[in-house]
């Protein structure tokens, strides 16, 4: 299976303080991975790195075998990497419709039927019986859920999604993860930040942990899980009071 992101050695710091510290890490072509770690540690930095929203400061990020560390983020978009946002905002004035049809305009190059497309991701994501209502008049669930969409319009090969199941119930969530397995079944590359565990573990097939802008662990799920030090500094588990 073929490689669409890379990470070689990527580093951001803020004058002294390292926010991520050496990454390196492979995605390959249709796989979805998972990453977790503490409030802080780096993960939506990290996302920014990908995304372009924030230079880095060392290392190469290489894209579907190009090189996009001084790419913007609106030219990566363009090559097919979008994210959600952990805090949804759409254009509140607009339509849900309308939203999609701005990030598919914006996103996707050459050819295609922009407002099939835009239909085909409403019904995709649920969201085709409020086509037509103001994006502002939207429940939390229904927002994450144009979230999605719109970062599924601009026709992406790799999904950033950063904490889209963050506030929901169970039965929302479970219903969201559904929607992210078909996307991930449909053959879209998957990144995906989450303090959801047992959604993220549902739909990923690896993870990784991050922790003070480092990798501290990386492999399948349960084994990942079980790792004394990750239930330490992810879950508050003492690996002492374990042992007791």
């Amino acid at each position: 299976m073929s490689t669409i992101l890379a990470l070689d050695g990527v580093q951001k710091s803020f004058g002294a303080l390292k926010v991520a510290d050496n990454i390196n890490f492979e995605l390959a072509d249709g796989e979805a991975l998972g990453i977790i770690g503490p409030n802080g540690a780096g993960k939506s930095t990290l996302f920014n790195l990908i995304g372009g929203t924030l230079p880095v400061s060392a290392g190469t990020i290489t894209f579907r075998g190009e090189g996009v560390t001084r790419k913007s983020a609106a030219e990566r978009c363009r090559m097919g990497v979008a994210r959600s946002f952990q805090i949804p905002h759409p254009f509140i004035g607009m339509t849900v419709y309308e939203n999609l049809l701005v990030a598919s305009n914006f996103g996707n190059s050459g050819h295609h039927d922009a407002e099939k497309e835009c239909r085909e991701i409403l019904a995709r994501t649920g969201l085709l019986p409020k086509a037509n209502r103001p994006a502002g008049t939207l429940t939390l669930l229904e927002r994450k859920r144009l979230e999605l969409a719109r970062a599924l319009a601009s026709g992406p090969k790799l999904l950033l999604l950063d904490e889209i199941a963050g506030g929901l119930t169970e039965a929302e969530c479970e219903s969201l993860v559904d929607t992210i397995k078909d996307i991930r079944d449909a053959g879209v590359s998957i990144i995906w930040i989450e303090h959801i565990v047992h959604a993220l573990t549902a739909v990923v097939s690896r993870l990784i942990v991050i922790d003070f802008g480092r990798i501290v662990a990386e492999g399948v799920p349960d084994r990942v899980m079980k790792d004394p030090l990750v239930q330490e500094i992810y879950m508050g588990i003492s690996v002492d009071d374990d042992a007791a």
